[in-house]
């Protein structure tokens, strides 16, 4: 197993078995989202959907602002029956005054005037002339000021994603700007002479089949793709782009393992990075490696098979990014899991599932180099070693 800080040069002079057996997943996932966040800035609530809080959102204003009437109907006060003195729509800054024995026509959202004790709905109302009638309940339909949110008050903590419904919270409080963690920066390294963008590939080559993902895979993962480079496998292509600041997180495809055409792991010692995880001791995407660089930025390298290459996305990056934008990793929900027979392998599995009801079944065509499951699936399970039944953890495919 890896030691989280040990130097690339001496992972590399370990021995063949060592390098085979990887960390555990779910040490490996936790020690991704261990990363520093990066810094706070301060932005419009139209740029701000998608980050994460990196202060709270206190209210400067409770919420609601002042007692409002929930229902279409008449804010009464008093025994029935009650007379009709006046109306009150949404928006208008005075509602008056109502005394026992008198009611006031309102909107959904208007001020309830002084004196009401609730609102009695039109379809609950009966009315003949000035007179209404019906059944209240003191304080019914009235939503009193601070009910939901009391005047500076944390209505969201710092680590919460910026969701539509949390833009809402902020404007309903009278926010107009978040403090947030700007989203990581990702530069993705395509790397192989064999590698094809487009059209059949010949003899010998193959079709990039992981770039075509990572404009849709980034941003649902909390992080932003800042461009996408074909690199060939000499070693100081690599090397180079590695000294090149001008993103957060370098995410490398292809070329991760140990073979002679395998530069990952020569660059990072190069640069004298440190590694992190070295391997995962998971099927498929084993050879994925997190490595922080001398200056603090990041890199993930992913297999260059694709569907290793979206396990292990999903391992080391999408937790990686989520440490970057300071928000904790969620508590991965879990399923029953059935019609599945394991290999009896004493690594974690990831496998492609749709759910069936309260549980979830295996889609099949999992093998490291196809996404044909993958792109079926509706999740991923991660079947644990030694899995006898119970209930696994599932990763949601973006």
């Amino acid at each position: 197993m890896t030691t989280v800080g040990e130097p690339v040069s001496d992972l590399l002079r370990t021995d063949g078995a060592r390098r085979r057996g990887g960390m555990p997943w779910e040490q490996a996932y936790g020690a991704a989202a261990a990363a520093p966040a990066l810094p706070a800035v301060r932005t419009a609530l139209k740029r701000a959907r998608g980050r994460t809080l990196a202060a709270s959102l206190l209210a400067p204003i409770p919420h609601p602002a002042f007692d409002t009437a929930a229902m279409d109907g008449y804010a009464v006060a008093g025994q029935a029956p009650w007379r009709v003195v006046g109306e009150v729509l949404a928006g208008k800054p005075d509602a008056g005054t109502v005394r026992p024995g008198e009611a006031v026509e309102i909107a959904t959202g208007a001020l309830t005037p002084t004196g009401a004790e609730a609102v009695l709905p039109y379809e609950r109302a009966s009315r003949s002339g000035d007179l209404v009638t019906g059944e209240v309940i003191n304080g019914r339909h009235i939503r009193r000021t601070g009910s939901e949110i009391r005047a500076a008050s944390v209505a969201a903590g710092a680590g919460t994603p910026v969701t539509p419904a949390l833009l809402g919270l902020a404007a309903s409080v009278g926010v107009d700007a978040l403090t947030v963690r700007r989203p990581p920066r990702v530069r993705a390294l395509v790397i192989g002479d064999e590698v094809r963008d487009s059209g059949l590939p010949g003899a010998g080559a193959i079709r990039d089949a992981i770039g075509p993902m990572l404009p849709g895979l980034l941003p649902a993962l909390g992080g932003r793709l800042i461009g996408t480079r074909r690199l060939s496998d000499r070693l100081t292509a690599l090397t180079d782009v590695l000294r090149d600041p001008d993103a957060d997180v370098i995410l490398t495809v292809g070329a991760s393992s140990v073979g002679r055409a395998d530069i990952v792991p020569a660059a990072l010692s190069t640069v004298d990075a440190r590694l992190v995880v070295d391997g995962v001791a998971c099927r498929p995407g084993h050879p994925q490696r997190l490595a922080e660089l001398s200056d603090g930025r990041w890199l993930v390298a992913l297999p260059g098979n694709p569907y290793a290459a979206l396990v292990a996305a999903l391992t080391l990056l999408g937790p990686l990014l989520a440490g970057l934008a300071g928000r904790p990793l969620p508590n991965l929900p879990v399923a029953a899991l059935t019609g599945y027979e394991p290999p009896g392998t004493a690594v974690t599995r990831l496998i492609p599932v749709r759910f069936d009801g309260l549980t979830v079944g295996p889609v099949g065509h999992d093998r490291p180099a196809s996404l044909h499951g993958a792109a079926l699936a509706e999740a991923l399970a991660v079947v644990p070693p030694a899995w006898a039944g119970e209930p696994v953890p599932l990763l949601a495919l973006p």
